[in-house]
């Protein structure tokens, strides 16, 4: 993969804010649905106290999700493939959207875990997300589209947490329904996904062209038989496990480590999320443009690794909040940096006619890092050994950090390119 030149990736950026209105409904809908989630975030811990629970059963409540979503990823990105994009992403939105509905009147964890069962079946919003995003940019754009996904991202950290921090002031139904507010609100918002998705996002995988896809397209490399492809989604695995288990495990972290309770993890969470907006805009555009997407990755990946190193010495140490803001302001620019960059590079490994299906995987591998990642890191948390768990996240950061000096099969993506461009073309 060449590295970008400070013009190119200049011209990437600007480009990436003009060339493609296509996807400014996607990018409303996307936050729409990640703020429903977000809202939820700051009452985590609140379940231990409330249930009896321990830090390890939320970990398990948490995994739910994840072990479902597992299973029907990679069926909703075949699915959108044959049937393209917009029908799978409303039937995946309209489950979410239950899902939320079901966690607002839950008054036991049985009901809980039943809410996270329905939205891990219907998690088909990210891989479909980043299908349209495939369908829409050609790869040489693609990275920059990826990120943006982190800006959702960011900006949802920004204003969830303290709305959520505000709902639990209001216990609509008393304690019969700790969550019944935060999850009409997600409902909502959800459906409001629902509207954005049906009336502004147009189809980017229609009946025209998957049938040209179908019929151009004579060289089919599988994905398992795809040695570069089978290398980037190892390299985005360590890298999704290390971050996954950072950010699942991080309003019991705050809990744990502070003793904050819903209110006191909403501030954090704003404050910090105030913070890496701040640096998110400010920073990340000109290191951009300046290094390049190859350096950038390899600068992400680095800061990944060193701090989580330090979350775990910070919380031995020195448990001072601003110090905790800081390190998380590092960890989101770490992912910002990285994490959309190695999205792009997976989906530039294969042909257009298996988009669907390699995002599903880049699902697959995020829901099993939804697993393992919360179980863990609660683990490791519970028996209050933090030096322990921010080394388990910096040993997979470092593995992704190490793979990202080798160059992956670039006569093959070459040829990738080549076909993706020719039936853009076409199509």
């Amino acid at each position: 993969m060449n590295q970008n030149s400070p013009n190119q990736s200049h011209k990437q950026e600007k480009r990436s804010n003009t060339k493609y209105p296509i996807l400014k409904p996607l990018w409303i809908g996307l936050l729409i649905d990640v703020l429903g989630f977000y809202i939820i975030i700051p009452y985590i811990p609140s379940l231990i106290k409330i249930f009896n629970a321990t830090p390890f059963l939320i970990g398990l409540l948490l995994a739910t999700n994840a072990v479902f979503s597992l299973v029907s990823a990679p069926i909703w990105g075949k699915l959108s493939d044959k049937y393209g994009r917009k029908p799978i992403l409303l039937i995946a939105e309209a489950g979410t959207c239950s899902a939320f509905l079901i966690l607002g009147f839950s008054n036991s964890l049985s009901m809980f875990f039943i809410a996270r069962i329905v939205d891990g079946i219907f998690g088909g919003n990210f891989p479909l997300t980043k299908a349209i995003i495939t369908d829409a940019v050609p790869p040489k754009d693609r990275g920059v589209q990826m990120t943006n996904v982190g800006v959702v991202m960011t900006i949802a950290g920004l204003v969830a947490p303290g709305l959520g921090g505000f709902l639990s002031v209001f216990l609509i139904f008393g304690a019969t329904y700790p969550m019944a507010l935060p999850g009409l609100v997600a409902a909502g918002f959800s459906f409001l996904t629902i509207i954005t998705t049906q009336f502004f996002i147009e189809e980017t995988w229609p009946k025209s062209k998957r049938e040209k896809a179908q019929k151009e397209i004579k060289i089919k490399i599988h994905i398992w038989e795809n040695k570069g492809a089978l290398y980037l989604l190892t390299q985005f695995a360590l890298h999704t496990l290390s971050f996954i288990t950072y950010v699942s495990t991080l309003a019991v972290f705050i809990t744990l480590i502070l003793g904050y309770n819903t209110l006191g993890v909403s501030f954090l969470l704003t404050v910090s999320g105030i913070s890496r907006a701040i640096v998110r805009f400010s920073v990340f555009p000109p290191t951009m443009r300046k290094l390049g997407e190859r350096n950038m990755t390899i600068l992400g990946l680095s800061i990944l690794m060193v701090t989580f190193l330090y979350i775990g010495i910070f919380a031995r140490v020195y448990p001072e909040p601003w110090i905790f803001i800081v390190l998380m302001i590092f960890a989101s620019y770490g992912v910002s940096c990285s994490r959309g960059i190695l999205m792009s590079r997976v989906t530039q490994s294969v042909t257009p006619k298996e988009i669907g299906k390699i995002n599903g995987y880049t699902t697959t591998l995020d829901s099993l890092a939804q697993i393992i990642g919360p179980i863990v890191g609660t683990l490791l948390l519970e028996n209050f050994n933090p030096a322990v768990f921010g080394s388990f996240m910096a040993i997979l950061a470092l593995g992704a950090f190490l793979m990202d000096f080798k160059v992956i099969a670039p006569l093959i993506q070459k040829k990738q390119f080549k076909i993706e461009e020719q039936l853009q073309m076409k199509l």
